[in-house]
C-alpha cells in the first residue's frame, strides 16, 4: 500500500529565469531522506535564476515501508529520467546530491555528459561494523528496522531542525545501496567532469573520509575540496547553507560557460 505525501516532501520543478536560465540543477536528496532536505538550497538556486529539478526517489517521503520494493537501481533511475528531461530544456545541467544522493549523481556523472557534479558528505567507502556485515542475512529476518540500528543519525544538523527522515529503514533497500559502492568506485574513473566536493567537518553520519577519496578516484582533473566547518551531516539544512548556495552557484556558472 502506498502512503499520501508528507507535507514538505513533494518534487519541486522550477523554470529558469534572465541570464541563467539555461543552466539546469539537478538535486537529489538522501537515502530515507525527502526533497525538504534540500529545498531550501533549491529555493536559493531557484531564485539567482537556474532551472532547477528536486525530484522525490521512489519510496521515499511517505512512509518506511513504501520503501520495502525499491533498490538503488530505482532511485538511480529516477536521478536519470529526471535528468535526461533536463537536458532537453536547458544548454547544460549540473548535478548536485547530498548523501546517498551525491552517490548518485558521482554515478550519473561517470556515464552521462553533464557540465558539473557537487556532492555534499556523499558515501563511496564501504560502510564498516557487524550491523553491515550480517545484513544480507539481517534483511531476510528483519524486513524493516530501526534507523539507528543501520547507523542513520536522524537530524544530524548542527543548528538542530527536522529532516523528516524516516525512522525505520526497509533492510533490502538499504542494502543495495551499501552492495553498490565499489560497483561505483569502479567507474569513477569515467567520471571527467568538473567536480566539487563539499563535506562537513563534523559528520556523525558520514565521515569525511568518503569525501576526501573522491578526488583520487574520480578521472577529472578539476575537483575541488569543499570543508564546511559549521555544519553537520545534513548541511544543506545548517548554517553553510548560505556557502553552499554560494560556492555552487558561482561553480554551475563557471563549468556551463566552459562548455
Amino acid at each position: 500500500m502506498r502512503h499520501p505525501v508528507r507535507p514538505g516532501a513533494e518534487a519541486t520543478s522550477r523554470a529558469g529565469s534572465g541570464a541563467l536560465a539555461d543552466i539546469g540543477i539537478l538535486l537529489v536528496h538522501g537515502f530515507t531522506g525527502n526533497p525538504r532536505s534540500l529545498r531550501p538550497l533549491a529555493e536559493r538556486l531557484s531564485t539567482r535564476g537556474f532551472a532547477i529539478e528536486l525530484p522525490r526517489l521512489p519510496g521515499h517521503g511517505t512512509h518506511p515501508r513504501d520503501l520495502l520494493p525499491f533498490r538503488y537501481a530505482d532511485w538511480r533511475a529516477e536521478a536519470l529520467a529526471v535528468l535526461q528531461q533536463l537536458q532537453t530544456q536547458t544548454k547544460s545541467v549540473v548535478l548536485v546530491g547530498l548523501s546517498m544522493g551525491g552517490s548518485i549523481v558521482l554515478d550519473l556523472a561517470s556515464a552521462e555528459k553533464v557540465a558539473g557534479c557537487v556532492t555534499i558528505n556523499a558515501q563511496i567507502l564501504d560502510r564498516g561494523g557487524v550491523v553491515v556485515k550480517l545484513a544480507p542475512l539481517l534483511e531476510k529476518v528483519v524486513p524493516i528496522a530501526p534507523a539507528v540500528a543501520a547507523g542513520l543519525v536522524k537530524n544530524d544538523i548542527k543548528k538542530g531542525g527536522d529532516e523528516d527522515a524516516y525512522a525505520w529503514v526497509a533492510a533490502a533497500a538499504g542494502n543495495s545501496f551499501v552492495r553498490q559502492l565499489s560497483k561505483l568506485r569502479g567507474r569513477l574513473p569515467e567520471l571527467r567532469c568538473p567536480l566539487l566536493v563539499a563535506y562537513s567537518r563534523d559528520d556523525h553520519s558520514v565521515p569525511p573520509a568518503n569525501s576526501k577519496a573522491i578526488p583520487a578516484l574520480v578521472g577529472s582533473q578539476d575537483v575541488t575540496l569543499l570543508e564546511l566547518e559549521n555544519s553537520y551531516h545534513v548541511a544543506t539544512l545548517d548554517n553553510d547553507l548560505p556557502l553552499l548556495e554560494e560556492r555552487i552557484a558561482a561553480f554551475a556558472q563557471r563549468v556551463a560557460n566552459s562548455t
